[in-house]
Protein backbone atom coordinates (compact mmCIF):
# COMPACT_ATOMS: atom_id res chain seq x y z
CA UNK A 1 0.00 0.00 0.00
CA UNK A 2 1.55 3.36 -0.96
CA UNK A 3 1.31 6.35 0.48
CA UNK A 4 -1.18 8.90 0.46
CA UNK A 5 -0.66 11.49 -2.59
CA UNK A 6 0.01 15.39 -1.33
CA UNK A 7 -2.07 16.28 -3.98
CA UNK A 8 -5.57 14.99 -3.00
CA UNK A 9 -7.85 17.89 -2.22
CA UNK A 10 -8.17 18.48 1.11
CA UNK A 11 -11.26 17.19 3.31
CA UNK A 12 -13.03 19.59 5.96
CA UNK A 13 -11.67 18.49 9.04
CA UNK A 14 -15.60 18.48 10.64
CA UNK A 15 -15.84 15.10 10.06
CA UNK A 16 -16.26 11.85 11.93
CA UNK A 17 -15.27 8.51 10.95
CA UNK A 18 -16.15 4.99 11.73
CA UNK A 19 -13.85 1.96 10.52
CA UNK A 20 -15.73 -1.67 11.16
CA UNK A 21 -13.27 -4.38 9.82
CA UNK A 22 -12.24 -7.67 12.33
CA UNK A 23 -8.93 -7.14 10.93
CA UNK A 24 -6.60 -5.63 13.47
CA UNK A 25 -3.91 -4.09 10.43
CA UNK A 26 -6.55 -2.68 8.44
CA UNK A 27 -8.31 -0.70 11.19
CA UNK A 28 -4.92 0.21 12.60
CA UNK A 29 -3.85 1.38 8.98
CA UNK A 30 -6.91 3.53 7.81
CA UNK A 31 -6.92 4.69 11.38
CA UNK A 32 -3.71 6.44 10.77
CA UNK A 33 -4.25 7.83 7.57
CA UNK A 34 -7.80 9.67 8.39
CA UNK A 35 -7.06 10.29 11.89
CA UNK A 36 -4.59 13.15 10.08
CA UNK A 37 -7.55 14.70 8.30
CA UNK A 38 -11.02 14.60 10.15
CA UNK A 39 -11.59 15.23 13.94
CA UNK A 40 -13.03 11.81 14.67
CA UNK A 41 -11.53 8.46 13.61
CA UNK A 42 -13.07 5.40 15.67
CA UNK A 43 -12.60 1.86 15.15
CA UNK A 44 -14.19 -1.11 15.34
CA UNK A 45 -14.02 -4.96 15.04
CA UNK A 46 -17.66 -5.81 15.28
CA UNK A 47 -20.42 -4.48 14.37
CA UNK A 48 -21.79 -5.22 17.93
CA UNK A 49 -18.77 -2.77 18.65
CA UNK A 50 -19.52 -0.65 16.27
CA UNK A 51 -22.93 -0.05 17.49
CA UNK A 52 -21.67 0.74 21.16
CA UNK A 53 -19.95 3.58 19.32
CA UNK A 54 -22.73 4.77 17.27
CA UNK A 55 -25.08 5.53 20.61
CA UNK A 56 -22.23 7.94 22.11
CA UNK A 57 -21.71 9.55 19.39
CA UNK A 58 -22.65 10.61 15.21
CA UNK A 59 -20.68 9.52 12.57
CA UNK A 60 -20.50 10.89 9.39
CA UNK A 61 -18.80 8.20 7.51
CA UNK A 62 -18.83 4.55 7.87
CA UNK A 63 -16.16 2.68 6.27
CA UNK A 64 -17.48 -0.99 6.60
CA UNK A 65 -16.04 -4.60 5.44
CA UNK A 66 -19.07 -6.53 3.76
CA UNK A 67 -17.41 -9.69 5.83
CA UNK A 68 -17.61 -9.48 9.83
CA UNK A 69 -17.99 -11.98 12.80
CA UNK A 70 -22.01 -12.52 13.73
CA UNK A 71 -23.15 -10.10 11.41
CA UNK A 72 -22.66 -9.01 7.91
CA UNK A 73 -21.84 -5.11 6.95
CA UNK A 74 -24.70 -5.76 4.09
CA UNK A 75 -27.04 -6.63 6.93
CA UNK A 76 -26.03 -3.71 9.01
CA UNK A 77 -26.77 -1.27 6.26
CA UNK A 78 -29.91 -2.49 5.97
CA UNK A 79 -31.12 -2.02 9.38
CA UNK A 80 -29.55 1.57 9.19
CA UNK A 81 -31.34 2.30 6.46
CA UNK A 82 -34.43 1.10 8.33
CA UNK A 83 -33.31 3.28 11.33
CA UNK A 84 -33.29 6.24 9.04
CA UNK A 85 -29.61 6.47 9.53
CA UNK A 86 -28.25 9.95 8.63
CA UNK A 87 -24.20 8.63 7.69
CA UNK A 88 -22.68 7.65 4.14
CA UNK A 89 -21.16 4.44 4.25
CA UNK A 90 -18.34 2.83 2.14
CA UNK A 91 -17.97 -0.72 1.59
CA UNK A 92 -14.32 -3.16 1.73
CA UNK A 93 -14.09 -6.63 0.67
CA UNK A 94 -11.22 -9.21 0.04
CA UNK A 95 -13.94 -11.29 -1.82
CA UNK A 96 -14.24 -10.75 -5.65
CA UNK A 97 -18.57 -11.31 -5.36
CA UNK A 98 -19.91 -8.78 -8.06
CA UNK A 99 -23.49 -9.54 -7.08
CA UNK A 100 -22.80 -8.80 -3.69
CA UNK A 101 -20.79 -5.35 -5.07
CA UNK A 102 -24.42 -4.56 -7.06
CA UNK A 103 -26.70 -5.41 -4.38
CA UNK A 104 -24.73 -2.96 -1.86
CA UNK A 105 -24.65 0.10 -4.62
CA UNK A 106 -28.21 -0.28 -4.74
CA UNK A 107 -28.92 0.36 -1.85
CA UNK A 108 -27.64 3.10 -0.81
CA UNK A 109 -23.73 2.38 -0.38
CA UNK A 110 -21.48 5.86 -1.20
CA UNK A 111 -18.55 3.49 -2.96
CA UNK A 112 -17.58 -0.41 -3.22
CA UNK A 113 -13.86 -0.84 -2.72
CA UNK A 114 -11.88 -4.65 -3.60
CA UNK A 115 -8.71 -5.49 -0.98
CA UNK A 116 -6.00 -5.23 -1.21
CA UNK A 117 -6.36 -1.34 -2.45
CA UNK A 118 -3.98 1.75 -2.33
CA UNK A 119 -4.36 4.21 -0.26
CA UNK A 120 -4.75 6.39 -2.91
CA UNK A 121 -7.66 4.32 -3.67
CA UNK A 122 -9.68 4.72 -0.54
CA UNK A 123 -8.99 8.37 0.06
CA UNK A 124 -10.61 9.16 -3.48
CA UNK A 125 -13.75 7.27 -2.42
CA UNK A 126 -13.50 9.18 0.99
CA UNK A 127 -13.16 12.46 -1.11
CA UNK A 128 -16.13 12.06 -3.44
CA UNK A 129 -17.83 10.82 -0.50
CA UNK A 130 -17.92 14.14 1.95
CA UNK A 131 -18.46 16.54 -1.46
CA UNK A 132 -21.21 14.73 -2.16
CA UNK A 133 -22.48 15.11 1.62
CA UNK A 134 -21.52 18.63 1.63
CA UNK A 135 -22.76 18.99 -2.04
CA UNK A 136 -26.11 17.87 -0.48
CA UNK A 137 -26.62 20.52 2.46
CA UNK A 138 -25.44 23.31 -0.06
CA UNK A 139 -28.36 22.18 -2.23
CA UNK A 140 -30.93 22.70 0.64
CA UNK A 141 -29.69 25.59 2.14
CA UNK A 142 -29.76 27.10 -2.01
CA UNK A 143 -33.47 25.98 -1.86
CA UNK A 144 -34.25 26.97 1.37
CA UNK A 145 -32.83 30.46 -0.26
CA UNK A 146 -34.96 30.74 -3.03
CA UNK A 147 -38.15 29.51 -1.19
CA UNK A 148 -37.80 32.70 0.64
CA UNK A 149 -37.10 35.33 -2.30
CA UNK A 150 -33.66 35.56 -0.51
CA UNK A 151 -31.54 38.88 -2.51
CA UNK A 152 -28.26 39.31 -1.49
CA UNK A 153 -28.20 42.80 -1.94
CA UNK A 154 -28.03 45.60 0.54
CA UNK A 155 -29.98 48.71 -0.37
CA UNK A 156 -29.13 52.16 0.87
CA UNK A 157 -26.64 54.87 0.02
CA UNK A 158 -26.94 56.99 3.03
CA UNK A 159 -23.41 57.52 5.08
CA UNK A 160 -24.82 55.23 7.59
CA UNK A 161 -25.50 52.29 5.63
CA UNK A 162 -21.88 53.04 3.12
CA UNK A 163 -20.20 53.28 6.64
CA UNK A 164 -21.98 49.47 7.47
CA UNK A 165 -20.87 48.35 3.87
CA UNK A 166 -17.21 49.32 4.44
CA UNK A 167 -17.21 47.70 7.72
CA UNK A 168 -18.66 44.25 5.59
CA UNK A 169 -16.12 44.53 3.07
CA UNK A 170 -12.82 44.91 5.63
CA UNK A 171 -14.44 42.40 8.31
CA UNK A 172 -15.80 39.66 5.99
CA UNK A 173 -12.43 37.97 4.92
CA UNK A 174 -11.70 37.41 8.40
CA UNK A 175 -12.86 34.50 10.71
CA UNK A 176 -13.29 36.88 13.74
CA UNK A 177 -16.79 36.74 15.71
CA UNK A 178 -18.75 39.36 14.94
CA UNK A 179 -21.98 40.76 16.44
CA UNK A 180 -25.10 42.47 14.33
CA UNK A 181 -27.24 44.93 16.47
CA UNK A 182 -30.22 46.73 15.35
CA UNK A 183 -34.13 46.89 15.91
CA UNK A 184 -35.99 44.04 14.25
CA UNK A 185 -37.21 44.40 10.90
CA UNK A 186 -33.40 46.29 10.29
CA UNK A 187 -31.98 43.72 8.03
CA UNK A 188 -29.97 41.87 10.18
CA UNK A 189 -29.32 38.43 8.63
CA UNK A 190 -29.33 39.77 5.27
CA UNK A 191 -25.91 42.02 6.48
CA UNK A 192 -25.04 38.15 8.20
CA UNK A 193 -25.44 36.51 4.29
CA UNK A 194 -23.47 39.42 3.03
CA UNK A 195 -20.61 38.83 5.70
CA UNK A 196 -20.46 35.10 4.59
CA UNK A 197 -20.88 35.50 1.00
CA UNK A 198 -17.68 38.11 0.83
CA UNK A 199 -15.90 35.62 3.43
CA UNK A 200 -14.89 33.19 0.66
CA UNK A 201 -16.00 29.99 3.03
CA UNK A 202 -17.16 27.00 1.21
CA UNK A 203 -19.55 25.36 3.42
CA UNK A 204 -23.36 26.74 4.09
CA UNK A 205 -24.76 29.60 5.70
CA UNK A 206 -27.03 28.56 8.46
CA UNK A 207 -29.61 30.91 10.11
CA UNK A 208 -30.76 29.65 13.52
CA UNK A 209 -33.50 31.90 15.07
CA UNK A 210 -32.39 31.43 19.20
CA UNK A 211 -35.78 32.71 20.32
CA UNK A 212 -37.65 30.73 18.53
CA UNK A 213 -36.81 27.05 19.64
CA UNK A 214 -37.83 26.06 22.77
CA UNK A 215 -34.96 26.33 25.77
CA UNK A 216 -35.10 22.34 26.64
CA UNK A 217 -34.22 21.71 22.41
CA UNK A 218 -31.80 24.23 21.85
CA UNK A 219 -28.66 22.32 22.89
CA UNK A 220 -29.98 19.32 20.60
CA UNK A 221 -30.65 21.45 18.05
CA UNK A 222 -26.96 23.71 18.09
CA UNK A 223 -24.90 20.55 18.90
CA UNK A 224 -26.79 17.39 17.75
CA UNK A 225 -27.61 14.26 19.94
CA UNK A 226 -26.77 10.46 19.86
CA UNK A 227 -29.79 7.69 20.07
CA UNK A 228 -31.12 7.22 23.89
CA UNK A 229 -30.11 11.23 25.03
CA UNK A 230 -33.56 11.68 26.09
CA UNK A 231 -37.04 10.68 25.77
CA UNK A 232 -37.82 10.83 22.30
CA UNK A 233 -34.73 10.64 20.74
CA UNK A 234 -34.51 6.94 18.89
CA UNK A 235 -31.54 7.83 16.79
CA UNK A 236 -28.38 9.85 16.51
CA UNK A 237 -28.92 13.15 14.97
CA UNK A 238 -26.37 15.95 13.60
CA UNK A 239 -26.51 19.43 15.24
CA UNK A 240 -26.71 22.50 13.12
CA UNK A 241 -23.35 23.14 14.02
CA UNK A 242 -22.04 20.10 12.28
CA UNK A 243 -24.57 21.16 9.59
CA UNK A 244 -22.73 24.22 9.09
CA UNK A 245 -19.31 23.00 8.59
CA UNK A 246 -16.90 24.69 6.59
CA UNK A 247 -19.64 28.06 6.71
CA UNK A 248 -20.74 30.24 9.02
CA UNK A 249 -24.05 29.96 11.56
CA UNK A 250 -25.94 32.46 12.82
CA UNK A 251 -27.28 33.03 15.80
CA UNK A 252 -30.38 35.51 15.56
CA UNK A 253 -32.07 36.93 18.51
CA UNK A 254 -28.98 35.62 20.53
CA UNK A 255 -30.19 37.58 23.67
CA UNK A 256 -33.02 35.41 24.32
CA UNK A 257 -30.61 32.35 24.46
CA UNK A 258 -30.82 30.88 28.14
CA UNK A 259 -28.54 31.20 30.56
CA UNK A 260 -27.39 27.65 30.17
CA UNK A 261 -26.22 27.86 26.77
CA UNK A 262 -24.57 30.56 26.84
CA UNK A 263 -22.40 28.55 28.58
CA UNK A 264 -22.30 26.20 26.17
CA UNK A 265 -21.63 28.58 23.66
CA UNK A 266 -18.80 30.15 25.31
CA UNK A 267 -16.70 26.72 25.41
CA UNK A 268 -18.25 26.19 21.73
CA UNK A 269 -16.40 29.47 20.86
CA UNK A 270 -13.02 29.11 22.85
CA UNK A 271 -12.41 25.33 22.19
CA UNK A 272 -13.57 24.79 18.62
CA UNK A 273 -15.24 22.07 19.60
CA UNK A 274 -18.91 20.64 20.14
CA UNK A 275 -20.37 18.02 22.09
CA UNK A 276 -23.86 15.56 20.88
CA UNK A 277 -26.17 15.53 24.03
CA UNK A 278 -25.33 12.09 24.84
CA UNK A 279 -22.21 11.92 23.90
CA UNK A 280 -18.56 11.58 25.96
CA UNK A 281 -16.89 12.91 23.21
CA UNK A 282 -16.44 16.02 21.18
CA UNK A 283 -16.05 16.91 18.12
CA UNK A 284 -13.78 19.98 16.27
CA UNK A 285 -15.75 22.14 14.10
CA UNK A 286 -14.62 24.88 11.26
CA UNK A 287 -17.37 27.15 11.79
CA UNK A 288 -17.78 31.14 11.67
CA UNK A 289 -19.93 32.20 14.31
CA UNK A 290 -21.79 35.68 13.54
CA UNK A 291 -24.92 36.85 16.57
CA UNK A 292 -27.47 38.99 16.39
CA UNK A 293 -29.55 40.91 18.79
CA UNK A 294 -32.14 43.66 18.99
CA UNK A 295 -31.61 44.27 22.63
CA UNK A 296 -28.67 46.41 24.08
CA UNK A 297 -26.66 43.28 25.45
CA UNK A 298 -24.64 44.94 27.53
CA UNK A 299 -27.58 46.59 29.66
CA UNK A 300 -28.75 42.61 29.88
CA UNK A 301 -25.18 41.63 30.61
CA UNK A 302 -25.76 44.33 34.04
CA UNK A 303 -29.29 43.01 34.68
CA UNK A 304 -27.56 39.43 35.27
CA UNK A 305 -29.60 38.13 32.31
CA UNK A 306 -26.41 37.01 29.72
CA UNK A 307 -22.77 36.61 30.28
CA UNK A 308 -20.19 39.32 30.23
CA UNK A 309 -17.68 36.58 29.70
CA UNK A 310 -19.42 35.51 26.53
CA UNK A 311 -20.69 39.03 25.46
CA UNK A 312 -16.98 40.18 25.24
CA UNK A 313 -16.02 37.13 23.32
CA UNK A 314 -19.08 37.45 20.53
CA UNK A 315 -18.18 41.74 20.93
CA UNK A 316 -15.07 40.88 18.61
CA UNK A 317 -16.24 43.45 16.04
CA UNK A 318 -19.29 45.10 16.46
CA UNK A 319 -21.99 46.16 13.32
CA UNK A 320 -24.97 48.78 14.75
CA UNK A 321 -27.40 48.78 11.71
CA UNK A 322 -29.27 52.06 12.02
CA UNK A 323 -33.28 52.24 12.14
CA UNK A 324 -35.33 52.99 9.03
CA UNK A 325 -36.38 56.23 10.09
CA UNK A 326 -32.75 57.45 10.81
CA UNK A 327 -32.04 57.49 7.69
CA UNK A 328 -34.80 58.64 5.47
CA UNK A 329 -33.14 58.85 1.97
CA UNK A 330 -33.00 55.28 1.70
CA UNK A 331 -36.27 54.76 2.11
CA UNK A 332 -37.11 56.08 -1.45
CA UNK A 333 -34.30 53.61 -2.84
CA UNK A 334 -35.82 50.83 -0.88
CA UNK A 335 -39.15 51.49 -2.08
CA UNK A 336 -38.35 50.87 -5.67
CA UNK A 337 -36.35 48.24 -5.09
CA UNK A 338 -38.97 46.39 -3.39
CA UNK A 339 -41.44 47.25 -5.71
CA UNK A 340 -40.14 45.60 -8.39
CA UNK A 341 -38.88 42.32 -6.98
CA UNK A 342 -42.02 41.88 -5.23
CA UNK A 343 -44.12 42.49 -8.88
CA UNK A 344 -41.67 40.00 -10.38
CA UNK A 345 -42.19 37.96 -7.74
CA UNK A 346 -46.27 38.01 -7.99
CA UNK A 347 -46.67 38.16 -11.52
CA UNK A 348 -48.34 41.40 -11.45
CA UNK A 349 -47.23 45.11 -12.58
CA UNK A 350 -45.77 47.72 -10.35
CA UNK A 351 -47.67 50.31 -8.56
CA UNK A 352 -46.79 53.77 -9.79
CA UNK A 353 -45.11 56.06 -6.61
CA UNK A 354 -45.90 59.96 -6.48
CA UNK A 355 -44.35 62.18 -5.50
CA UNK A 356 -46.53 62.99 -2.83
CA UNK A 357 -46.56 58.99 -1.81
CA UNK A 358 -42.44 59.18 -1.31
CA UNK A 359 -42.67 62.16 1.08
CA UNK A 360 -45.11 60.45 2.88
CA UNK A 361 -43.27 57.19 2.82
CA UNK A 362 -39.97 59.30 4.20
CA UNK A 363 -41.79 61.29 7.31
CA UNK A 364 -43.58 57.65 8.05
CA UNK A 365 -41.52 56.32 11.36
CA UNK A 366 -41.66 53.00 10.16
CA UNK A 367 -41.04 51.08 13.20
CA UNK A 368 -41.15 47.84 12.36
CA UNK A 369 -38.13 49.51 9.78
CA UNK A 370 -37.34 47.68 6.50
CA UNK A 371 -39.84 44.98 6.82
CA UNK A 372 -42.86 46.59 7.49
CA UNK A 373 -42.04 48.90 4.27
CA UNK A 374 -41.81 45.70 2.02
CA UNK A 375 -44.93 44.48 4.07
CA UNK A 376 -47.17 47.50 3.09
CA UNK A 377 -45.31 47.57 -0.86
CA UNK A 378 -46.53 44.37 -0.90
CA UNK A 379 -50.35 45.35 0.30
CA UNK A 380 -50.07 47.69 -2.64
CA UNK A 381 -49.42 45.34 -5.39
CA UNK A 382 -51.40 42.71 -4.47
CA UNK A 383 -54.58 44.96 -3.98
CA UNK A 384 -53.57 47.09 -6.97
CA UNK A 385 -54.56 49.96 -5.49
CA UNK A 386 -52.75 53.40 -6.01
CA UNK A 387 -50.22 54.35 -3.34
CA UNK A 388 -52.76 57.23 -2.25
CA UNK A 389 -55.56 55.11 -1.84
CA UNK A 390 -53.75 52.86 0.31
CA UNK A 391 -52.57 55.83 2.57
CA UNK A 392 -56.22 56.56 2.87
CA UNK A 393 -57.50 53.52 3.57
CA UNK A 394 -55.10 53.13 6.66
CA UNK A 395 -56.06 56.35 7.93
CA UNK A 396 -59.96 55.55 8.08
CA UNK A 397 -58.57 51.90 8.98
CA UNK A 398 -56.92 53.25 11.93
CA UNK A 399 -59.25 55.86 12.79
CA UNK A 400 -62.24 53.36 12.81
CA UNK A 401 -60.75 50.46 14.82
CA UNK A 402 -59.53 52.88 17.89
CA UNK A 403 -62.84 54.76 17.94
CA UNK A 404 -63.54 55.98 21.41
CA UNK A 405 -59.81 54.77 22.30
CA UNK A 406 -58.91 54.27 25.22
CA UNK A 407 -61.70 56.52 27.20
CA UNK A 408 -65.09 54.27 26.01
CA UNK A 409 -63.10 51.04 25.93
CA UNK A 410 -63.20 48.61 28.82
CA UNK A 411 -60.25 47.69 30.60
CA UNK A 412 -59.71 43.91 28.82
CA UNK A 413 -60.05 45.54 25.47
CA UNK A 414 -57.53 48.44 26.25
CA UNK A 415 -55.04 45.31 27.21
CA UNK A 416 -55.27 43.56 24.78
CA UNK A 417 -55.60 46.38 22.03
CA UNK A 418 -52.28 47.42 23.31
CA UNK A 419 -50.54 44.06 23.80
CA UNK A 420 -51.46 42.52 20.27
CA UNK A 421 -49.84 46.04 19.28
CA UNK A 422 -46.66 45.56 20.63
CA UNK A 423 -46.50 41.38 19.53
CA UNK A 424 -47.43 42.73 15.81
CA UNK A 425 -45.15 45.33 16.07
CA UNK A 426 -42.14 42.42 16.85
CA UNK A 427 -43.50 40.68 13.76
CA UNK A 428 -45.29 38.37 16.15
CA UNK A 429 -41.96 37.32 18.17
CA UNK A 430 -44.20 36.91 21.56
CA UNK A 431 -40.59 36.83 23.35
CA UNK A 432 -39.61 40.27 21.81
CA UNK A 433 -43.01 41.85 22.76
CA UNK A 434 -42.76 39.77 26.35
CA UNK A 435 -39.54 41.51 27.09
CA UNK A 436 -41.13 45.05 25.73
CA UNK A 437 -43.94 44.95 27.95
CA UNK A 438 -42.12 43.82 30.96
CA UNK A 439 -43.98 40.28 31.43
CA UNK A 440 -42.78 36.56 30.90
CA UNK A 441 -43.34 34.81 28.06
CA UNK A 442 -45.59 32.14 29.85
CA UNK A 443 -47.81 35.24 30.98
CA UNK A 444 -48.06 36.35 27.67
CA UNK A 445 -48.68 32.85 26.51
CA UNK A 446 -51.67 32.76 29.16
CA UNK A 447 -53.23 36.27 27.93
CA UNK A 448 -53.64 35.41 24.09
CA UNK A 449 -55.04 31.47 24.95
CA UNK A 450 -57.57 33.33 27.57
CA UNK A 451 -58.08 36.16 24.54
CA UNK A 452 -58.08 33.91 21.05
CA UNK A 453 -58.54 30.46 22.39
CA UNK A 454 -61.60 31.07 25.07
CA UNK A 455 -63.60 33.18 23.02
CA UNK A 456 -63.44 31.63 19.43
CA UNK A 457 -61.32 34.42 17.86
CA UNK A 458 -58.33 33.38 15.71
CA UNK A 459 -54.98 34.16 16.56
CA UNK A 460 -53.37 36.67 13.82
Amino acid sequence: MSQIDNNLKPLPSAVSVLIVDDEPGMRSFLNKALSKKFALVETAGSIEDAEQLRSRCHFDLLIVDIRLPGRSGIEWHEALDEQGRRSDIIFMTGYADMEVAITALRAGASDFIMKPFHLEQMMTAVDRCIERRLLKRENLMLRREVSIGYSSTIIGSSEAMKSVKHIIERVAPTNAVVLIQGESGTGKELVARQLHLLSGRQGPFVPVNCGSIAPELLESELFGHTAGAFTGAKGNREGLFSFASGGTIFLDEIGEMPLKMQTALLRVLEQKAIRPVGSEKEVNIDVRVIAATNRTLIDEVDAGNFRRDLYYRLNVLDILIPPLRDRPEDVVELTHHFTRQLAAELGVREVVWSHEDMVKLQQHEWPGNIRELRNMIERCILLGKPPAEYWKQQLKSDSSSTSGYPLDWPLKEVEKHHVTSVVDLHSGNKSAAARDLGVSRKTLDRKYKEWFEFSGEQES
